[in-house]
């Protein structure tokens, strides 16, 4: 299920020895829920359905509380000033969460940073990596299973 292990460099506030999780989207479904398959690619705005109900959740996974993450996705910014965003969801694709039902809060991440990134829009695919855990909150009219305190936000290199 986890994609492997790196080692994260000086430049992230990490210590060059402390590893990282690589986590992808659905290594954070329990079980074999597939419900990501169903949301990926870009979102056609003009044949959303009526509902804008969030989809039911089918739980979440504590496997890697405490412990630092690196997950790819796109950002749906919360707090932003001139400097960047400082808090944001992180979403598995493309349009996650803007004029569409947002994902199960099993596919959504919290995330907060202390160092603002100059985020290019909503289109930027981005790596976060930092402590991750279960969450349970609101933000942007949907239930939020994670959270995730950024060391670092990187743009995403294919």
């Amino acid at each position: 299920m986890l994609s492997g292990l790196a080692f994260f460099g000086l430049s992230t506030g990490l210590r060059a020895e402390e590893k990282f999780i690589d986590l992808n989207w659905k290594d954070l479904l329990p079980g074999d829920d597939d419900v990501v398959a169903a949301f990926q690619g870009i979102i056609n705005h003009d044949d959303v359905p009526l509902s804008s109900e969030q989809p039911a959740s089918s739980g979440v996974r504590s496997d890697w509380n405490g412990m630092v993450v690196r997950l790819p996705g796109y950002i749906v910014p919360i707090d932003q000033s001139a400097d960047g965003v400082t808090a944001f969801l992180l979403v598995p694709f493309v349009g996650a969460c803007v004029h569409v039902p947002p994902p199960p809060a099993n596919q959504l991440v919290f995330v907060t940073s202390s160092i603002p990134y100059p985020s290019k829009g909503l289109f930027e695919a981005v790596n976060v990596t930092g402590m991750f855990g279960v969450s349970s909150m609101r933000a942007q009219g949907a239930e939020i299973g994670y959270a995730l305190s950024a060391d670092r936000v990187e743009p995403f290199v294919y």
